[in-house]
C-alpha cells in the first residue's frame, strides 16, 4: 500500500471520528443541561460530564490530524505560489479550530468544581453560581461555535485545492464548497438565536455533515485520484 492510500485512509477515518464523537456527546450534555441545569447536574452526574469533555477531546484532536495527514498531499499538487499558501493556510485554520474546541472542552470540564461547591452551599439560588454557570455556559457554546466557523472557512479552501487538483471526485469538491457557506451561517446563527442546536443551525449543517462522510467513506475505498497525483508537478518545481 503506497503512502498516498495510507493517508488517504487516515483522512477518512480522522473525518468520521471528528464527527461521530461531538454527535455521541449530545446526548449526554442535553440530559445534564436539561431538568435542574447543568450548575445542579454536574455534580451528581460527574461520568457524563467527563465522557462529553473526552468525546469532544478527541474530535479536537481529530480536526487536526484531518489536516496533518492531508497536507502533504495538498503540498505536492500544488502548482502555484496561491495554492501553496492555501495548502499551509488550511492547516491553520484546522489548528485554530482545535484549539477553540479545546477552550469548550476546558469550559465544560469547569461545571464539575463549580457544581460540586454548589451543591455544598447547599444550592442557594440567586447567587454567582448561577452567575458562574452562564458565563461558563455561554464560553462553551461559544467555543464550539466559533471553531465551525473557522472550521467552515478552512474547508472552503480544502474543497477549492481538491476541486483544482481533481484529487476527488468534481462533484464530491462542489458539494463541499456549495455546503462550506452554510455551515458558517449555522455556526454564527449562535448570535442571534442563543441555541447551539436551534433548527436552523441543525438544517443549514446537514449538507456539509453528510459530504464529510460521504467523502471520508470514498478516500477510505477509494483513496486519492492518482492520475491526479502523477499529472501534477511537484512542488518542487514551482516557480
Amino acid at each position: 500500500m503506497s503512502s498516498d492510500r495510507r493517508s488517504a485512509i487516515w483522512v477518512g477515518i480522522l473525518y468520521i471520528v471528528a464527527t461521530a464523537f461531538p454527535v455521541a456527546a449530545l446526548a449526554p450534555w442535553s440530559a445534564l443541561v436539561d431538568g435542574d441545569g447543568i450548575l445542579a447536574n454536574a455534580a451528581t452526574h460527574e461520568n457524563q460530564l467527563i465522557a462529553v469533555a473526552l468525546l469532544n477531546l478527541v474530535m479536537a484532536v481529530a480536526v487536526a490530524g484531518v489536516a496533518f495527514m492531508i497536507y502533504p498531499v495538498l503540498r505536492r499538487v500544488a502548482d502555484t505560489g496561491v495554492t501553496q499558501g492555501l495548502s499551509l493556510w488550511y492547516v491553520g485554520t484546522r489548528i485554530t479550530e482545535s484549539g477553540a474546541f479545546l477552550v469548550g472542552v476546558l469550559a465544560t470540564l469547569a461545571f464539575l468544581p463549580l457544581s460540586q461547591e454548589y451543591a455544598a452551599a447547599g444550592a442557594p439560588q440567586e447567587s454567582y453560581f448561577q452567575t458562574s454557570s452562564a458565563v461558563l455556559e455561554s464560553t462553551t457554546d461559544m467555543a464550539y461555535a466559533l471553531g465551525q466557523s473557522v472550521f467552515a472557512i478552512g474547508a472552503a479552501m480544502l474543497y477549492y485545492l481538491l476541486l483544482r487538483s481533481r484529487l476527488v471526485p468534481w462533484w464530491l469538491s462542489l458539494w463541499g464548497l456549495v455546503a462550506a457557506p452554510l455551515f458558517l451561517v449555522a455556526s454564527l446563527s449562535l448570535l442571534w438565536t442563543q441555541d447551539p442546536n436551534s433548527t436552523i443551525s441543525s438544517v443549514l449543517y446537514a449538507p456539509m455533515a453528510l459530504q464529510e462522510m460521504v467523502l471520508a467513506l470514498w478516500l477510505i475505498l477509494k483513496g486519492f485520484n492518482s492520475t491526479a497525483l502523477a499529472a501534477t508537478p511537484s512542488i518542487a518545481t514551482v516557480h
